[in-house]
């Protein structure tokens, strides 16, 4: 999985199970929410704010990925930071674009600066500005480093390149391209697309591209679903921008390994392959029922959201075992994946952290699923999106108050947690209620109907 926190490398009720999305039923907070335009000015603010975070350490820049208080300091990972172009953009605005560029910029930066590599990766997240670690170590520096270098997250381990991680990077750089014309920006994300194909492409019986290399720079052994999804969006834009066949060849290679996901009786896409050649059958994540739709743009497969919107629902509240959701508040969306909903609540998620809540809201994977339905705009799909994006809403109303970026408050009712509840992605790591600057991301991307995989 891409960009997730809590990952040294890798990293992702009432609505019940056989309902749909028809039986979802509408669910109340009991407080009155803001919706609709102000909810996503307060959404673009809280971008804003988590990308101004160091104003001290220049104006090359990443926005900081979560809040202060979920414990990865001044983390900016590359996944988020492509989000945040794709939701600048998406807003319309000139100065939505202009904040889009800066981050592109970054991007490219980091792509041209790596302390070891100049190969066209970036890594899976940076530092952009000063802290002192849990051991007393201090990393003193913004996201550039004293001597000129972009500041890779060593601390954290943040070091390898996941396929899936240059794929939303490339998507981002390719969405400014055709935007503003840039060639840089182009360039870049064909340098993306190259470092895929050299390092990614596999001959295995199963094909597609692998996960990427860790730290080391050793190729992982992997291929998934979610990765070559993105890639199906990356070459197919590269194929578009630039002319040049071979990338519908890749395009076409990505694609074919997605479709061997497929599981006919359940309606569903499994998460992929650990050796190539056998079908990884569990867990079953989320994103890969909702981006697949988003970025095939097949009927043939759209079940696979029916299966998202009743096989991971949930209904978060106070009563809840593990719930750290306030009294009088509810939430609906969807868990990160079939685990999640069996996840143990007696055992902490992983060392240091809280224990689970089966039933706690996803709300980036509840925006991939409102999004999705709005683009596929089935029989009562968009009525159903509607409550999804409103109890997301109501979540950035009411949860993570008084939470920082860079020890300055954020501003009031501004960014949308990641998780309602602490959650287990049964991935290795969790979810928790932090402001997020990938689930705000694509909040505003299911608020605006903007279909980010569509090349």
């Amino acid at each position: 999985m891409v960009g997730r926190q809590g990952s040294a490398f890798g990293r992702r009720a009432l609505i019940g199970g056989g309902l749909g999305v028809a039986g979802v039923a509408v669910v109340g907070s009991g407080v009155a929410h803001a919706s609709g335009g102000s909810g996503r000015r307060r959404g673009l603010g809280f971008l804003a704010a988590a990308m101004d975070g160091y104003p001290e350490h220049g104006s090359v820049r990443l926005a900081q990925s979560y809040s202060d208080q979920a414990g990865l300091f001044s983390t900016a990972f590359t996944y988020d930071n492509a989000l945040a172009v794709l939701a600048q953009l998406a807003g319309g605005t000139a100065g939505g674009r202009a904040r889009a560029v800066v981050l592109g910029d970054a991007l490219l930066y980091a792509q041209e600066h790596d302390p070891v590599y100049d190969d066209g990766r970036l890594r899976q997240a940076y530092n952009v500005g000063p802290y002192t670690f849990f051991d007393g170590s201090l990393q003193p520096d913004g996201f550039v480093r004293a001597d000129g270098t972009a500041n890779v997250g060593t601390q954290f381990g943040f070091t390898g390149t996941a396929v899936g991680d240059m794929a939303w990077a490339g998507i981002a750089l390719s969405a400014l391209a055709r935007r503003t014309g840039a060639r840089r920006f182009l360039e870049g994300a064909v340098r993306i697309g190259t470092w895929i194909e050299r390092i990614g492409r596999t001959d295995e019986p199963l094909g597609g591209y692998k996960f990427g290399v860790n730290g080391a720079d050793e190729k992982l052994p992997f291929t998934s679903t979610e990765h070559n999804t993105d890639l199906v969006c990356l070459f197919g834009r590269l194929a578009l921008l630039t002319g040049d066949r071979v990338w519908r060849e890749r395009r076409a290679r990505a694609e074919a390994f997605v479709k061997k996901m497929w599981e006919p009786a359940g309606g569903f896409f499994y998460t992929g392959t650990n050796d190539g050649v056998t079908v990884n059958k569990s867990p079953i994540p989320e994103d890969t029922q909702t981006w697949t739709h988003l970025a095939l743009d097949s009927r043939s497969y759209s079940r696979s959201l029916d299966w998202a919107a009743a096989e991971l629902a949930v209904l978060d509240h106070a009563d809840r075992r593990n719930s750290t959701v306030p009294a009088g508040q509810t939430y609906e969306g969807v868990t990160f994946s079939s685990a999640s909903l069996v996840a143990n609540e007696d055992a902490p998620i992983a060392e240091f952290q809280p224990k689970p809540d089966r039933n706690g809201v996803w709300f980036e994977g509840t925006a991939h699923l409102a999004l999705a339905l709005r683009d596929r705009d089935g029989r009562r799909d968009e009525a159903s999106a509607r409550r999804l994006v409103a109890s997301i809403e109501r979540a950035q109303d009411l949860l993570g108050a008084g939470q920082t970026v860079g020890g300055r408050a954020l501003p009031d009712r501004s960014g949308v947690v990641s998780a309602s509840s602490p959650l287990d992605t049964g991935f290795g790591f969790g979810y928790y209620p932090y402001r997020h600057v990938g689930a705000t991301a694509w909040y505003l991307l299911a608020a605006t109907r903007t279909n980010p995989l569509r090349a």
